[in-house]
């Protein structure tokens, strides 16, 4: 059967499973299954075995995804979260616009301790946003600062998608790692930037925060003694692993034990929190690793089939140029991260689109943060941006999902700023690789 053709019905396919609700998972297993009995017949189908237990499971470094979200979990069920938040309150919130710039920065260094997006969103979304409501924020400046900021944790290592696409692509997580530190930090910046700017001209957004106790610097320095432990953990996962010492999967395992030993420095380490960070990690990582299943197999049917050949060569008669193909392929990412979940889109594209990635001479760690900046805008970007709906859940009733959807619009193009100020300006990306692996 003709490639385009197959090409066609793979994703006509795919799309009408999505359409009836059938879980990303089961909806890419599940159509790979199927045309590997029609197409090559009953015996292919031990493929799915061999894929599954064959690539997945003996894969050492999938073994970070479990340990790194417990990381996260262990911060977020301990109330480390609330406290760094607390922090940076203190610090920021005499400014107008002080406690979404406090939301902003919690959610960055969240991100750093979790690698994941919703997380982030969630977390701030019980925390912060409360507190802004509670103080007449305007709730569609409210609730974008925390679903834009919480989505940083897709780009900001330790990042659980860049994990998937190394393994996909064999490009080095810790070049990938290191390439997301500046570009985060730089959406992280602009979105603080716009929301001290849009509070200077318009005051009543962002009132300036007004505490009943007196707010003195020794409060300040002494609740920040909170955040020592916090550092100490990103230093060591990130340094060990930056510094050659560690591989991304070690690295995992001393932040889930090293976020272990916070919580019980901060004493808020108990069973029970112990039990609820096992099971969010449990949930977590059978979420992921059943969509990374599903869409490994379907990658596995497409590129037997020939995809990568029948895509290098359409691409590259288009005859669009360095520019013209890589901006294309962006706008292709942009419209599949509005219906699919990143996780699924990294395992369906990755492969695929490594072919043109190597012919026209793009560098794969840029171009690999690049494309993970794009599946951060993915993760609020309506009508399925998932942070969109994470912050729906934990938000009062009267904030509607209409709300949630514009007050998104000015962040997504800050990120799409963003996108374009790291494609312009690559060192932005690649100067952390190359100090800390060479060029």
């Amino acid at each position: 059967m003709d490639i385009g053709l197959v090409t066609l019905l793979l994703f006509a396919c795919l799309m009408l499973c999505l359409m009836t609700g059938l879980p990303i998972a089961f909806a890419l297993g599940s159509i790979a299954v199927l045309f590997m009995y029609f197409l090559w017949g009953p015996h292919a189908l031990s493929i799915t075995a061999s894929v599954v237990f064959g690539k997945c499971m003996s894969s050492f470094i999938l073994i970070a995804i479990p340990l790194f979200i417990l990381m996260g979990a262990t911060i977020q069920e301990s109330g480390i979260a609330e406290r760094l938040f607390r922090v940076v309150h203190l610090w920021m919130g005499h400014l107008g616009g002080g406690l979404a710039v406090a939301a902003v920065i919690a959610c960055t260094i969240f991100a750093a301790m979790t690698g994941i997006g919703g997380a982030g969103t969630v977390t701030m979304g019980l925390i912060a946003l409360p507190a802004m409501l509670s103080c007449h924020y305007d709730k569609r400046l409210a609730s974008g600062c925390i679903v834009a900021g919480g989505a940083l944790g897709i780009l900001i290592p330790p990042s659980i998608i860049m994990i998937i696409y190394g393994m996909i692509t064999g490009v080095s997580i810790g070049k990938l790692y290191a390439g997301g530190i500046f570009p985060g930090l730089l959406l992280s910046s602009l979105f603080i930037g716009y929301i001290l700017v849009l509070c200077k001209l318009k005051p009543s957004a962002g009132p300036t925060f007004v505490s009943e106790e007196k707010i003195t610097w020794g409060k300040k320095f002494l609740a920040t003694r909170d955040l020592i432990p916090i550092i100490i953990l990103i230093s060591a996962v990130l340094g060990t692993i930056f510094g050659g010492v560690c591989t991304p999967t070690e690295g995992a395992a001393i932040g889930a034990a090293g976020s272990l030993a916070c919580a019980a420095l901060l004493h808020r380490l108990n069973w029970q929190i112990l039990k609820k960070a096992a099971y969010t990690t449990l949930k977590l990582t059978g979420m992921v690793m059943w969509i990374v299943f599903g869409a490994y197999i379907f990658a596995t049917v497409y590129i037997a089939l020939g995809a990568p050949d029948l895509i290098l060569k359409v691409v590259l008669a288009t005859h669009l140029g360095y520019w013209g193909i890589f901006i294309v392929v962006q706008i292709m990412y942009f419209i599949l991260g509005m219906l699919l979940d990143p996780g699924a889109i990294v395992m369906i594209t990755a492969p695929i689109s490594m072919p043109i990635v190597l012919a026209m001479g793009y560098d794969p760690v840029w171009f690999g943060v690049i494309f993970t900046m794009n599946m951060q805008m993915a993760f609020i970007t309506p009508p399925f941006g998932y942070n969109l709906f994470y912050l729906k859940g934990v938000a009062a009733e009267d904030m509607l999902m209409k709300d949630i959807y514009l007050a998104i619009i000015p962040f997504v193009l800050l990120q799409a700023t963003a996108l374009a100020i790291v494609m312009i300006f690559p060192q932005i990306a690649l100067w952390l690789p190359v100090l800390f692996f060479g060029g």
